[in-house]
């Protein structure tokens, strides 16, 4: 018998293949974590990054929705607004990608696109030198992230123009006053085309209705003029009040103010009503009686509040038609600390005001609409700026409730808009705000 030869040799090398296969898998292990580390750390700063761009997009998008370039062709003449621009840039610095915040070197681009009663903004971001941690064992030090967002300012005005279905906005903090849809320079016209929603005078933007009969006020100076069947004819530049069904007085946020406001009325006007309205919505007049000139001394007291008139309000520069876009100024009651005498982007001033349909066209006095008493269809909305009321008169003493007003934006959608859900307004704008890219 022949015993088999032992090789001597074997185990060492078994043992020495499991420590190989030990220290390659703890390498191997070790490369996955870290690279899921820096994967992490890289899909972070990409969500900055998009984060940063879409806020920078929406808020330049803002700036044209508030300064009337939605509603006049010629204002968006320039392929760059340094306004909106500005604000750009000055938003997507706030923001931190990689724990670091950005700065202007970081903003690639801003341009502007678009059509011209629907403009977009497009914001690109990039950061060059994002660290790594555990890829710098292959020479990686340093990566790049960046995103884009594009935002629109939607007006539904400019829609039937390009041969596109006319889409609804409905807007949030809708002032309760139900203007009738009658041009204020000339009563034989419309504001908007009632079944397309076109702008039908775009000379009405920037212009100032002045004068004792001609700025905003009320129709309804005593409580016959509401609660009676029919009601008083529609006028131009005069509003029925709205029902508190269809413009509930908001309970919280509302401006500190003297006199104290103390009606559901005078606070659903100083402060935001936050049911939005919508484009083709029936809402309410409020017919309900009231005590003679009631109405009218309320919106007084709380348009004062709203334009922070005793402090000092805030101001527009403003031409009739308008050669450059809006901008407003800062007055000493800015609650903004530090603004006063700055441009702001947004003001407590600008509102937005719910146009009704007054029936088919044809010269005054107009057609009821074929609805019930006290109902009409809202087919449009004009946002305004509003100066303190303030101005004295024989009769009426100094609050009268005849406001000086600015027109700065017009937003039609008409009787014909599509019956789709609407897009959300923002704020004190009928033009709506949202972005379009990425999805």
């Amino acid at each position: 018998m022949h015993r088999k030869r032992k090789i001597s040799g074997r185990k060492n090398q078994q043992g020495v293949i499991i420590t190989l296969v030990a220290v390659f898998m703890l390498f191997v292990i070790g490369a996955m974590a870290a690279l899921s580390i820096d994967v992490v750390t890289l899909y972070t700063a990409r969500s900055e990054a998009q984060l940063a761009a879409d806020g920078a997009a929406l808020a330049a998008a803002r700036v044209l929705a508030n300064s009337g370039a939605t509603s006049d062709a010629g204002l968006l003449a320039s392929a760059e607004i340094p306004a909106a621009k500005n604000v750009a840039i000055y938003v997507a610095e706030q923001n931190q990608v990689g724990g670091t915040y950005l700065t202007a070197a970081n903003i690639v681009s801003v341009v502007f696109g678009g059509s011209d009663t629907n403009p977009t903004v497009t914001v690109k971001v990039q950061k060059t030198d994002l660290p790594t941690f555990f890829a710098r064992i292959w020479g990686t030090k340093f990566v790049t992230v960046g995103a884009s967002a594009t935002a629109e300012a939607y007006n539904p005005s400019g829609t039937n123009a390009l041969g596109q279905p006319t889409i609804p906005v409905a807007p949030s903090c809708v002032k309760p006053w139900l203007l009738p849809n009658i041009d204020p320079t000339n009563a034989a016209n419309p504001i908007f085309d009632r079944n397309t929603g076109a702008i039908s005078n775009a000379a009405l933007l920037g212009s100032t209705p002045t004068g004792f009969a001609t700025r905003l006020r009320p129709r309804c100076t005593t409580g016959a003029n509401c609660s009676a069947a029919p009601l008083l004819a529609p006028t131009a530049w005069r509003y029925y009040p709205g029902n508190p069904a269809s413009f509930p007085a908001p309970t919280q946020a509302l401006p500190t103010c003297a006199p104290v406001l103390t009606t559901p009325y005078e606070e659903s006007i100083a402060g935001c009503v936050q049911t939005p309205i919508a484009c083709n919505a029936q809402v309410q007049i409020d017919n309900t009686p009231f005590t003679t000139f009631a109405r009218e001394t309320e919106a007084a007291d709380a348009v004062n509040c709203l334009t922070h008139a005793t402090a000092g309000a805030d101001t527009v520069t403003s031409t009739a038609p308008p050669s450059a876009p809006f901008e407003f100024v800062a007055g000493a009651g800015n609650p903004i600390p530090g603004e006063s005498g700055n441009d702001v982007m947004v003001s407590d001033s600008l509102v937005t005001v719910p146009v009704y349909d007054v029936g088919p066209p044809g010269p005054p006095p107009y057609p009821s609409p074929s609805l019930p008493p006290g109902t009409v269809t809202i087919v449009g909305f004009v946002q305004l700026f509003l100066n303190p009321d303030g101005a004295a008169t024989p009769n009426s003493g100094p609050n009268n409730g005849r406001v000086n007003t600015n027109i700065i934006n017009m937003a039609g959608c008409g009787t014909g808009a599509a019956a789709v859900q609407p897009i959300l307004g923002n704020g004190a704008s009928p033009v709506a705000v949202r972005l379009i890219s990425p999805p």
